[in-house]
């Protein structure tokens, strides 16, 4: 990040975006080594699981009738998709330690290679996990109170009049989706706060909230990107890869091919998503004004691999003027 502290602020969500992809320039041996061992395989499983779980559901909707055999298939659906869902949090997490502490060592200056970076990671990590099990638990809230709303819905609403109640779960459903993507939102933010400041859990989502104050279009708009492109690319995905060799649809090659552009395309969108949370991080620090101390920073970063013991608990990396 070649950017002054004060121009950060001014920038719009473009300048963001190129910001941010101008970044694995600095070290593009640092990047291309994390994005082959954690980026890569995070894409990956994100689209091929589709292709394990593809051929158990065609069997279980095909034949509901065999209790023993669909006892079988169920087993092994809800087993697969238990280790799946361990490794998609687990790398998500390990990508987003890895990229966010690459990002921060370049901003202070600090030396950056592969090894240090993988080796920071086991203490950035429990400090992510915590965070995004207090995320977790606002999101579990949060869908248990949608369906209070639709169960409410549902009895309140007319459903003979099919336009109002259409009209009831377009509105409701846009509600959802708008607290959905600030959640997201939150997280991300609060997931580089997690890294980069001696805070996490429900104090760094605390933190977050109050960083996202003044840009949550800004946020809004970058998380709904990019939930709407990675979206896109599984339909795309889905509808070639998975489900268009049922009835011969694409030939293997196409289906191959095409797979593969997905997968690397989806790498890309993953990568350049991690570099703008924390691009949008010293944002939203630079337009309340709360500089970053790069030598604090720079500390606090060596902290992980033991470089220092810090003499204060309470470190604030904010310049003397926004104290």
């Amino acid at each position: 990040m070649d950017l002054a502290a004060e121009e950060l602020q001014f920038l719009s969500i473009p300048d963001i975006l190129k910001e941010s992809i101008s970044i694995p320039k600095q070290s593009p041996k640092t990047f291309y080594l994390l994005t082959l061992t954690l980026i890569f395989p995070l894409s990956f499983a994100i689209l091929a699981h589709s292709l394990f779980t593809h051929p158990i559901l065609s069997h279980l909707q095909s034949d509901p009738s065999s209790s023993s055999s669909s006892s079988d298939y169920w087993s092994k659906l809800l087993i697969f998709q238990f280790f799946y869902l361990i490794f998609l949090f687990a790398f998500s997490l390990l990508s987003t330690a890895a990229v966010v502490f690459t990002v921060a060592s370049l901003y202070t200056s600090k030396p950056v290679s592969f090894s240090p970076t993988i080796a920071a990671i086991p203490s950035v990590f429990k400090r992510l996990f915590i965070t995004f099990l207090w995320v977790s638990l606002t999101m579990v809230v949060y869908n248990i109170l949608l369906l209070a709303f639709l169960l409410l819905l549902i009895v309140a609403v007319d459903t003979q009049n099919i336009f109002l109640f259409m009209f009831a779960l377009i509105v409701l459903f846009l509600l959802f989706l708008g607290v959905h993507v600030y959640i997201s939102a939150l997280w991300h933010l609060s997931s580089v706060i997690s890294v980069l400041e001696p805070i996490y859990g429900l104090a760094a989502m605390k933190k977050s909230y109050e960083l996202l104050k003044g840009k949550i279009g800004v946020g809004f708009v970058l998380v709904f990107g990019y939930l709407a492109i990675c979206g896109l690319i599984n339909v795309i995905f889905g509808s070639i890869v998975v489900h268009g060799g049922d009835d011969d649809d694409y030939g293997v090659l196409t289906r191959i091919m095409v797979g593969g552009f997905l997968v690397g395309l989806l790498v890309i969108v993953n990568l350049v998503g991690l570099l703008v949370q924390s691009v949008f991080y010293y944002v939203c620090k630079s337009y309340h004004h709360q500089g970053i101390d790069k030598n604090a920073l720079h500390d606090h970063l060596g902290g992980y691999l033991g470089e220092y013991v810090p003499l204060k608990s309470n470190i604030q990396m904010e310049d003397l003027d926004a104290a």
